[in-house]
């Protein structure tokens, strides 16, 4: 991996993406490779998320921020973020870091292996990785999110949601261009397009801890089990044809 950028969508994350920065900067510079950086991308924050970018940019020239007009959504966020990436291979992560920047090495590993072009992490595939659960009421959804999703879309993914997800720039570009989703279903959109436009994908088990102060409110989660059936009649109808 000669470079890589990592993408990090941001909202109202005043309060924990300094730290996030940090982690991600050290693993950096303990990891040096011939290009790489931090793509902080701002969904029209409240609070001081963009001044806190600006800061560790000031600082630091490898953290670079991305602002949107206004708050689009993580889905607007992370579009925007793989769009202005520069880097051969990137790697999206949560402003929480709920999969330690570290588990990088794994989706490494796996594209490496088996040659393909996207690896996204899972908390499905060995749940004993999994350090601290969510709710029970919320992992209890997200599994039979994950049951509608398959069968709606057919892909055969056991964990779409996990915030954790290296592409090769050009299927990022090509993923991203097509990508109609602005809201949190995106990440079954991006998958399913890459699946149609033939870039193989692997599913990697990551460690993961949920984190306090989730940005999902009830009524979103709701609508997110609507998305897979959005995404399906989206490719039915030819919209994500390049």
């Amino acid at each position: 991996m000669d470079s890589l950028s990592i993408v990090i969508p941001a909202y109202n994350e005043e309060r924990r993406l300094g730290e996030t920065l940090d982690q991600v900067l050290a693993y950096l510079d303990r990891n040096p490779r011939r290009f790489s950086e931090v793509v902080a991308v701002d969904d029209g924050s409240r609070d001081g998320t963009a001044r806190l970018i600006e800061s560790y940019s000031a600082r630091d020239n490898r953290v670079r921020l991305v602002s949107n007009p206004g708050n689009r959504g993580k889905g607007y966020a992370v579009r925007h973020g793989l769009t202005e990436a520069r880097g051969e291979w990137i790697l999206f992560t949560d402003a929480d870091l709920s999969s330690p920047i570290e588990e990088l090495a794994k989706l490494w590993d796996a594209v490496t292996r088996t040659g393909a072009a996207i690896a996204i992490g899972s908390r499905a595939l060995d749940r004993s990785l999994v350090g601290v659960h969510q709710p029970w009421a919320r992992e209890t959804a997200g599994r039979f999110f994950n049951v509608v999703m398959r069968s709606v879309t057919g892909l055969p993914f056991r964990d779409t949601q996990c915030g954790f997800k290296l592409f090769e720039g050009k299927a990022a570009k090509a993923v991203g261009s097509l990508q109609q989703i602005e809201g949190f279903g995106f990440d079954v959109e991006l998958l399913f397009i890459a699946k149609a436009l033939g870039f193989k994908i692997v599913e990697v088990p990551v460690r993961w801890n949920d984190v306090a102060g989730t940005k999902v409110s009830f009524v979103r989660g709701l609508r997110a089990f609507l998305d897979p059936f959005e995404v399906r009649w989206y490719g039915l109808s030819g919209r994500y044809r390049r």
